[in-house]
């Protein structure tokens, strides 16, 4: 017999150190070789010793609840490292052994306890080419006379920091301390540093502008949150005798010089290896406040992996070029350096020109440019510091005749969140579609959520994470990622209630729309609805109410900011709207799509406020509740009223279509019109979509949802523009921003807005999890989920799965003929509902499930059967008699 636990964590994380959540949550996965287990009570222990003779909170208690449960002990303290442990009992009657122990450590709880002061240097040089402040770097010496049991560092910076102790970088994180509004919070990270520690110490630091003050924007916006750099550290060492010191920053620090002259995020960095390394002057102390210091929220940025290039060759105008054959974020490490006298220099761009020369129009402002002097003075690989760029050609400059694609390598690096989705096919190009939505969503989940990693903007657009939310939560676990950026949201929502295009708001609510007379635009459907659509999403994924909780006062401001804005309180026709944003169904070019926007904008006002009354429902708030499903029905009716007109939509776009079916806001005995009406636009156009941001994400559901999947498939492999394979058919490696990016005649959209990593065309990723792949949700964080694949010609075999919070849920097919094989994979403490569609030969299946498994519900409709079935491995063979 086989009972384990095992995946223990805590806030999503193992073994976390420098938390500061004051009731954090704990979860785990149940491992059994025994079939529909379910836990049915469970004993959890938080202790301060290993062998948990100090238990500060034992709770045993009936319960199924194996993930998100919540610390209810005494008050945490900071500093303090505690150790848990949990046992569970199940449904078949058997215990498990105590699981092996996790830990957590607290971070520092009270601002008092920040000893260390901010620190900066007396006057900082500017860099001419680029006016960018140079980084600056500091030091401390200290000696140890006890010997060290332990050493932890808290550090953060006003800027982008990194920190090295004995001339060896601490930990394995970039960019820190990461991108929030600094107005609001600043992140800190906490590094255990024992192993760094010697009997002599040097701790050092180099601080850049990083996104604090540095270019942030398309109008060349500087000193977004302030114009003073600044560094906090403090190093608590705890030695064998019981002892303990603190070493912060203070005007004792010691300001050197540094190799590295300029380090912008948008236009990259330059280093002089010829700069002689000695000490300047004392650094100075700066009084900001500390209480915005928070423990780091999510997943920090990492390397993630490495990739060798695929080709170096010379364009036609003679640029030697590096192909990475992907297009990927990060940047380019030159191993051993190459000791060269000239001046080095690697530009970084997306893609070549049709006649193949390197192209960097569509970069506008920044440079990407990593800049190396003085090589022949170094040992070390060389590698840029605090940028990052978006690209997969590099232009090398300086570098001899006898140059070798072995000495480089791309480093990718993103915010370091566990992949936890897989989706393969039969057909390659499929599997490429969803390669290039997994790596759009790695080159923008860069701390914050942006939509583009290369050009001079790479802003958090509210409305790009919201229609991508759902595929994102499938493919990584973005709950602790959602959840900081969402906090940014909430500081940045006006006081209106109004949410801002980009969260955090650096353009300060202002975004000009030149196309509509250079009006000014503050806010807008579909963006500002990502305070709910994007908590929902993420909440449906993972089961974890605080993401509700937390945001759910903002919610209500939003809803009200709408409820409020004109004279007409159930729609939203007030305001001029970005609409169904780059939609094909306007004229060439434009920004802006043909549906009217006045009806975007009241559809996702009733979908907010749908969802809104679920999420109040799931939070017992039930007058709440009331009052929003009232208001949902307010919305519908005035929709209705407004924008159908003699049995039709005001705006016959695909769009219209696409909203009024999938918020469900046409009348119930006119789905079938509307839907067949969404047919013949998508016919009109050669059974092609012509639909922008916010329509694509649900076209393929609608029509699948309608009874008309195979349309759905055709527009899934198009090939030919305008299509997803369109883009792969040009070579994409991610998706593109524009469906027409590189136009059939291969020029390009305009340089003004032309990104090729922008994922919010892969929204599509999850209706690919659903109905090909055949996974969905039906309590949420997967407790109860549905496996309903459509089986089609179009493929010979499909692979999905997703590492749930419980365990890994799959479900595979293949065909053969018409035989299908189907293997579904269930984990323990959950379970699903199987459809095993178009039977041809129902009464034998069912017979054979029957002797085979033990199910706990099972019907059959029409030739569909459906068994509902707990944990488990499931395989099933039969006709297929609709294929």
């Amino acid at each position: 017999m086989l009972l384990a636990i095992q995946n223990l964590l805590c806030d999503y994380r193992n073994n976390p150190i420098g938390i500061d959540t004051k009731k954090p949550t704990f979860s785990w996965e149940i491992i059994s070789d025994k079939v529909n287990v379910y836990q049915e009570q469970f004993n959890i222990q938080v202790s301060l010793t290993q062998t948990f003779n100090q238990i500060i909170w034992n709770k045993k208690t009936f319960s199924d609840n194996s993930i998100n449960v919540t610390y209810e002990g005494p008050s945490l303290e900071s500093f303090k490292k505690y150790y848990y442990r949990v046992k569970i009992w199940t449904n078949l009657e058997e215990a498990s052994e105590w699981s092996d122990t996790g830990s957590f450590e607290m971070g520092i709880l009270d601002t008092n306890l920040w000893m260390a002061d901010w620190i900066t240097p007396e006057r900082r040089d500017i860099e001419l080419d680029f006016g960018t402040r140079q980084p600056f770097s500091c030091y401390k010496d200290f000696i140890l006379n006890t010997k060290i049991k332990k050493a932890i560092v808290y550090v953060s910076s006003l800027g982008l920091y990194e920190l090295a102790l004995n001339g060896k970088k601490v930990g394995d994180d970039y960019l820190t301390p990461g991108w929030t509004d600094y107005n609001n919070c600043i992140q800190y990270q906490t590094y255990d540093v024992t192993d760094y520690i010697s009997e002599q110490n040097r701790i050092e630091a180099v601080i850049s502008e990083g996104w604090y003050s540095g270019y942030l924007g398309w109008q060349k916006g500087k000193d977004s949150y302030g114009n003073t750099n600044a560094l906090i550290a403090q190093l608590h060492l705890y030695y064998i005798d019981g002892t303990s010191e603190i070493i912060g920053t203070d005007n004792k620090w010691m300001e050197q010089t540094t190799t590295i002259k300029m380090a912008d995020i948008y236009n990259g960095s330059i280093c002089d290896f010829q700069t002689k390394i000695q000490d300047k002057k004392n650094m100075v102390s700066y009084a900001f406040p500390k209480d915005g210091l928070t423990a780091q929220q999510n997943e920090p940025v990492k390397k993630i992996e490495e990739i060798r290039p695929k080709k170096l060759f010379k364009t036609p105008n003679g640029e030697v070029v590096l192909d990475m054959g992907q297009n990927m974020v990060g940047w380019v490490k030159i191993k051993n350096s190459p000791k060269l006298k000239t001046t080095l220099k690697l530009t970084h761009a997306e893609v070549l020109d049709k006649e193949g020369n390197f192209y960097i129009g569509n970069l506008r402002h920044a440079a990407q440019q990593s800049i190396y002097y003085g090589t022949e003075k170094t040992l070390e690989d060389l590698e840029p510091h605090f940028t990052f760029y978006g690209f997969r050609y590099v232009r090398l400059e300086g570098f001899p005749e006898d140059i070798d694609i072995s000495w480089f390598k791309g480093i990718v690096v993103h915010s370091a969140m566990e992949e936890i989705g897989l989706f393969e096919t039969s057909n390659p190009q499929i599997n490429q579609l969803q390669s290039n939505i997994r790596w759009g969503q790695k080159g923008n989940f860069v701390d914050v959520p942006t939509d583009c990693p290369q050009r001079d903007e790479r802003l958090g657009w509210t409305a790009d994470a919201q229609v991508f939310s759902r595929t994102a939560s499938y493919i990584m676990n973005t709950n602790l990622f959602f959840r900081k950026w969402l906090a940014d949201m909430r500081f940045n929502q006006m006081e209106d209630g109004s949410i801002p295009l980009v969260v955090p708001d650096v353009i300060k609510g202002q975004y000009f729309l030149t196309e509509e007379g250079n009006k000014v635009l503050k806010t807008a459907s579909a963006w500002g609805d990502a305070i709910i659509i994007c908590p929902w999403m993420v909440f449906l994924t993972y089961g974890d109410t605080r993401i509700l909780e937390d945001n759910y006062e903002a919610m209500k401001k939003w809803i009200n900011f709408i409820l409020i804005q004109g004279e007409e309180p159930y729609l939203w026709d007030s305001s001029v709207q970005l609409g169904d944003w780059l939609a094909l169904d306007h004229k060439e070019d434009s920004l802006f799509g043909a549906t009217d926007e006045s009806l975007v904008a009241t559809a996702f006002y009733a979908y907010s406020a749908d969802i809104l009354s679920k999420i109040a429902k799931l939070l017992y708030k039930y007058d709440d509740f009331c009052y929003y499903s009232e208001l949902f029905e307010k919305i519908k009716m005035r929709f209705q009223e407004v924008f159908i007109q003699n049995g039709e939509l005001v705006s016959q776009t695909q769009t219209a279509h696409i909203l009024a079916l999938y918020f469900e806001l046409v009348p119930e005995q006119s789905k079938v019109q509307f839907s067949n009406t969404l047919v013949e636009l998508i016919q009109k156009k050669n059974n092609h979509l012509d639909t922008g941001f916010v329509g694509t994400p649900y076209i393929c559901h609608v029509l699948s949802e309608n009874n008309c999947h195979e349309l759905a498939l055709k527009l899934l492999h198009n090939n030919d523009y305008p299509s997803w394979l369109y883009q792969i058919e040009r070579g994409a490696t991610t998706m593109w921003e524009h469906w027409d990016g590189i136009k059939e005649d291969g020029t390009f959209w305009s340089d003004s807005m032309n990104s090729f990593n922008h994922y919010s065309y892969g929204a599509v990723g999850d209706w690919m999890y659903k109905y090909i792949g055949g996974i969905s949700i039906d309590e949420a964080g997967f407790k109860k989920s549905r496996i309903a694949p459509v089986i089609s010609k179009d493929f010979s075999y499909v692979k999905s799965s997703i590492k749930t919070m419980y365990g890994l849920l799959g479900c595979s097919w293949k065909t053969n003929g018409n035989q299908v094989s189907m293997e579904v994979q269930v984990p323990h403490n959950t379970s699903s509902t199987i459809r095993i569609k178009s039977v041809e030969n129902t009464d034998s299946v069912i017979s054979v499930i029957r002797s085979n498994y033990e199910v706990m519900d099972l019907s059959v409709q029409e030739d569909d059967i459906y068994i509902t079935v707990g944990s488990g491995l499931y395989r099933f063979e039969y006709t297929i008699n609709k294929l």
